[in-house]
């Protein structure tokens, strides 16, 4: 080979390697926080939305960090307004904003019907004024998963569990003054603690029970680990997990990027509620299965509990989050 064959060979070879480092420096690299457990149905969900998203030919490519390995959902949002990390699926606490307290109004949802309203419609008033919030925090809300309505576990039997006096037992709330107050108004006395604190808590007798969970969480937390005797689907407040970008990542992508993402988490948001709704009978099967007892509500019970909830929680609601915000959300 002569030497202009030779120079010839470099020079293609030198426009190759810059032409594949132009197109890796394109790329641009998302991290995606995700928190539901190991062996949550959810993750493969996920899994094959980032699949898709990587397949999507935008230059996107999104890194999944499953099982809260980046952290819980109040590290989560504070890393996420920070620009930390890119896009988060966390359960949204109101530490950064009181109005998020919107996420723990209960007795807004108490069917599926109301479920897929409020969380899977983008136009819905919860998704707008949620919307909002986030943005004045410096974060782009896409979706939530309405995972389902949030039981009860106990390690012993509440007193009248259908009625509103005196339950004699202490159980554990989320951080939320909403979800404090509800639970207090049909007769728990409350303690606030960390999720990753639940478990011990109740092995060890600090704690009679906790607000926390559908029946799939309660039986794949609690059962399966032998704590715990008894569900109480009281079902006035939602396990639900958002979807959200930082506002400083948003920024930097282009409209197509953006909505391959938004199309994505949609659906597999969707996905989720759908197929955890469907699965919730299944779970409470298990619990009984495994010796639990489930004291559940007649619908005349149930209907008098949301009635009482709305009765002594959602008038004080407004000096959390707003009378405006308030009159907004449950507005018809």
């Amino acid at each position: 080979m002569n030497i202009i064959k030779r120079l010839s060979v470099i020079m293609s070879l030198c426009l190759m390697v810059m032409i594949s480092t132009s197109v890796l420096a394109d790329t641009v690299r998302l991290k995606l926080a995700g928190t539901f457990p190991a062996k949550h149905f959810g993750n493969a969900i996920i899994e094959d939305m980032v699949k898709g998203i990587n397949a999507a030919g935008v230059d996107l490519k999104v890194k999944l960090f499953p099982a809260s390995q980046l952290g819980s959902g109040e590290e989560l949002i504070e890393d996420a307004i920070r620009g930390n990390i890119d896009i988060v699926q966390a359960f949204i606490y109101a530490q950064a904003d009181p109005r998020l307290e919107i996420t723990n109004l209960p007795g807004l949802v108490t069917s599926f019907d109301d479920l897929v309203a409020t969380f899977g419609d983008p136009n819905s008033n919860y998704s707008v004024l949620m919307t909002e919030i986030m943005k004045d925090l410096g974060l782009v809300y896409i979706t939530s998963a309405g995972e389902g309505l949030v039981g009860i576990v106990a390690e012993k039997k509440p007193v009248d569990h259908a009625g509103f006096g005196d339950k004699g037992m202490n159980i554990r709330v989320w951080s939320s003054d909403l979800a404090k107050q509800t639970v207090e108004s049909i007769g728990y006395r409350s303690t606030t603690m960390n999720w990753a604190e639940v478990l011990p808590a109740l092995q060890s007798g600090v704690i009679d029970g906790a607000i926390c969970c559908t029946p799939e969480w309660a039986y794949n937390t609690f059962a399966i680990a032998g704590v715990g005797n008894y569900f109480v689907p009281v079902n006035a407040n939602v396990e639900a997990t958002a979807f959200y970008a930082s506002q400083k990542t948003w920024d930097k992508l282009n409209k197509e990027q953006k909505d391959v993402l938004e199309t994505a988490i949609r659906k597999a948001a969707n996905d989720i509620m759908n197929k955890a709704w469907e699965r919730s009978q299944g779970f409470i099967d298990k619990m009984k299965e495994s010796g639990w007892e489930i004291l559940d509500y007649t619908a005349s019970e149930r209907a008098a509990m949301v009635a009482h909830i709305k009765a002594k929680v959602w008038p004080s609601v407004a000096s959390t989050i707003g009378q405006e915000t308030m009159d907004r959300l449950v507005a018809k």
